[in-house]
């Protein structure tokens, strides 16, 4: 049964909103800071209303996979110390040759033309400057092999650092510029590289291929353990041997310790990491953070708490560092607050702890005396500022988009973030601390998106179960006719502790389902992330209860639309949204066409099959013979008899999160009842279809199926 629903519109108008806390703490230029601050998304709000305008003209051409595909995507930008560049990672898509190369881009941070300064090799990124701006260095496969690389900013002089057999990831400068830290997956018992290398060579020689486990976490996403696991390493910058910092160390996972989990300390003495040492990995999300002289020496562990640690900062004057923190241990979806820990007196501080969101990208102003972080709410991002001493929050953006990546090149005097929008990918932006409007720094896209028909994200509100508000974002077709009655299609998130956001994605484009003609309704029911911790628990234990009537809540809210046709309604997901659209498989006649990809389908078998044990154990208080009922009550499988809407099956062979055995049982339950039916098996994807090939494949099955069977 549906929820009673009830609608409180929201105007599609972007939210400004400058205000204050209840502390009083001064800060230097504040005013200055409030100006620029107001004005940074005005601007950008401005500019995607003139947008919105032009890209209702029917002249335009709909935004379909191929000029999906045809995107640049933007990411790890880094500016210069001496603030004049940033140099950044442009990845494209070759679909004839079904790759996706990456090269390394720069811009003067007073404008001008980006160009690339990378030509050689398929995959270059990473780019880290050295502490006299002169020299940037990078990850390349350009010699055959993941290395760290450098170059002066033009792309001139370019030098091979390292050469080690097991290759090299994540690469960061110590600010005194002397040493490389890397990350480099070894064989724990080696001592040197030519013992990594002989093993390397061993294992790719033998005939044998058979895998032997005798603990859990054997497999992640789309990979399977090896006997190697990923150490901290230091170079040199100059090139040279490079020394393990954790020697013989089994604990560290093979899959979590990414670029964002270590940094170094601004005197270039310590390594802060982050390490998860418990023994059962599959059931723990107990991540600390460890420090280790760069040097070399004993590892020291600085963190207590049971929950997830990670994302350790340190501050300009190294007196603190910075990083997020779970409360509740086992629960990968509890809050992550902002921490602050006092290196003089090992005291460890909640700065967010009032805040009833997640802490996402946070950074130190150059004074280190307040920290700039994001956090997630309604479905966009908040920009906000907190002394490192406590005292409260101040709110200094609540705008349109998604900002990351904010930086402060080393005199203070500008910031430099990320914006990307449900109209456009990433982009990059400045703005000065002395007032003023942000600068777009790179719009690569901007061209080929003003020749195609976008459709802004709109926002609607209706009452769910228990009387709760739940939020949606609507997106219309190109060309829209209010006097025309149009098919919907709901998408349905995963995680399912995730959320629809006002951002841009390259799976699941909202666009690219608009632009076929269908009205898209993107509901963020409980479970979801951005509207209050409680929210999101809520769907704990309870799968296909207040979620599902949620749901339905929207629907029936939709279905009301007066350009809607109620009888032209279909319903997609994947992962949990997939879980979704199986149990609105046995529970409703309303749709007619579903899509399930890397959909849950039978609670029982999932347990045993998936990696992260402590998903389950958390969700279902328990495996399966610990908590039988809530297994049964609410797994899709249990309802098959009930199985009558056309439905296509999508799942990648390699996706371990979510393993193929459930798109599996789905379609052969579909088949044996005579539904329908479609499966589409890709052998060479994961969780996620990446390959531009078969991301063409997936839209265009996608599309034909929900538009065929939508048909009037």
């Amino acid at each position: 049964m549906s929820a009673r629903s009830s609608v409180a519109a929201l105007s599609p108008r972007p939210r400004v909103v400058v205000r204050e806390s209840s502390h009083n703490t001064p800060l230097p230029a504040t005013m200055a800071f409030m100006r620029w601050i107001t004005l940074l998304l005005l601007g950008a709000s401005l500019s995607a209303q003139n947008s919105s305008a032009q890209n209702s003209s029917a002249q335009k051409r709909p935004f379909d996979v191929q000029a999906l595909l045809k995107l640049s995507r933007v990411s790890e930008p880094a500016v210069s110390p001496d603030g004049k560049w940033v140099a950044f990672t442009v990845q494209t898509v070759d679909i004839d040759k079904n790759t996706k190369p990456q090269q390394i881009f720069i811009v003067p941070t007073e404008g001008g033309e980006p160009r690339v300064i990378t030509r050689d090799g398929s995959v270059n990124n990473r780019p880290k400057w050295s502490p006299d701006s002169k020299r940037i260095f990078y990850i390349s496969n350009r010699a055959g092999s993941s290395q760290i690389w450098a170059m002066d900013p033009d792309g001139a002089n370019a030098k091979q650092i390292t050469t080690i057999s097991t290759e090299a990831e994540g690469v960061l400068v110590a600010p005194d510029g002397n040493s490389l830290l890397f990350v480099s997956s070894v064989y724990p018992d080696c001592g040197d590289d030519a013992c990594n290398k002989r093993k390397l060579d061993a294992d790719a020689a033998s005939k044998v291929k058979a895998r032997v486990y005798t603990t859990l976490l054997y497999r992640h996403w789309n990979e399977f353990e090896t006997a190697r696991r990923k150490h901290l390493f230091v170079v040199p910058t100059n090139g040279g041997a490079a020394r393990d910092l954790t020697p013989g160390t089994r604990h560290v996972p093979p899959f979590s310790l990414g670029g964002e989990d270590y940094s170094i300390s601004p005197d270039s003495k310590e390594v802060c990491y982050v390490m998860n040492a418990d023994a059962e990995q599959a059931t723990s999300t107990n991540s600390d953070l460890y420090v280790v002289p760069l040097e070399g020496g004993e590892t020291r562990k600085i963190t207590v708490n049971t929950g997830a640690d990670n994302g350790p900062v340190y501050s300009p004057d190294g007196k603190w560092i910075a990083f997020r923190s779970q409360q509740r241990a086992g629960y990968e979806a509890d809050r992550w607050r902002l921490m602050i820990l006092d290196r003089a007196t090992a005291r460890v501080s909640a700065l967010t702890d009032n805040l009833d969101r997640n802490v996402n990208a946070y950074t130190f102003t150059v004074d280190s005396k307040r920290i700039f972080f994001t956090s997630e709410d309604r479905g966009r991002t908040l920009l906000q500022m907190t002394p490192v001493t406590g005292g409260g929050a101040k709110l200094l953006i609540s705008g349109t988009g998604h900002i990351d990546d904010m930086q402060f090149p080393t005199d203070g005097k500008t910031l430099i973030y990320t914006e990307a929008t449900g109209s456009h990918p990433i982009d990059i932006y400045k703005v000065a601390s002395s007032g003023g409007a942000a600068k777009p720094l790179v719009q690569l896209n901007a061209k080929l998106l003003a020749e195609h028909d976008i459709s802004p994200f709109e926002d609607f509100w209706v009452t769910g179960a228990e009387d709760t508000k739940v939020h949606s974002f609507l997106l219309k077709p190109p060309a829209f006719q209010a006097s025309k009655k149009y098919p919907v299609l709901f998408l349905i998130h995963g995680g399912p502790q995730g959320a629809w956001g006002e951002s841009w994605t390259f799976r699941w484009n909202a666009q690219v389902f608009a632009a076929a003609g269908f009205v898209v309704v993107m509901p963020n029911p409980r479970g979801s992330t951005g509207y209050g911790q409680k929210f999101t628990d809520d769907i704990n234990q309870d799968w296909g209860g207040k979620v599902y009537d949620d749901i339905l809540a929207t629907v029936d809210h939709a279905a009301n639309l007066p350009y809607v046709d109620p009888d032209r309604m279909a319903a997609a997901g994947g992962s949990y949204g997939g879980y979704m659209v199986n149990w609105m498989l046995g529970h409703t006649q309303r749709f007619k066409a579903f899509v399930s990809h890397a959909g849950v389908f039978d609670l029982r078998s999932m347990a045993g099959e998936t990696e992260e044990i402590w998903f389950p154990l958390w969700e279902f208080k328990g495996m399966p013979w610990d908590n039988p009922d809530v297994y049964q009550r609410f797994s899709p499988s249990y309802y098959v008899s009930e199985f009558k809407t056309p439905t296509l099956v999508l799942h990648g062979e390699l996706d371990y999160r979510v393993p193929v055995g459930q798109g599996m049982q789905l379609f052969t339950s579909l088949q044996m009842k005579k539904v329908p039916s479609k499966m589409i098996l890709f052998p060479d994807e994961g969780h996620w279809i990446g390959k531009p090939q078969n991301s063409v494949l997936w839209y265009n099955a996608f599309l034909d199926w929900v538009t065929e069977w939508t048909r009037k």
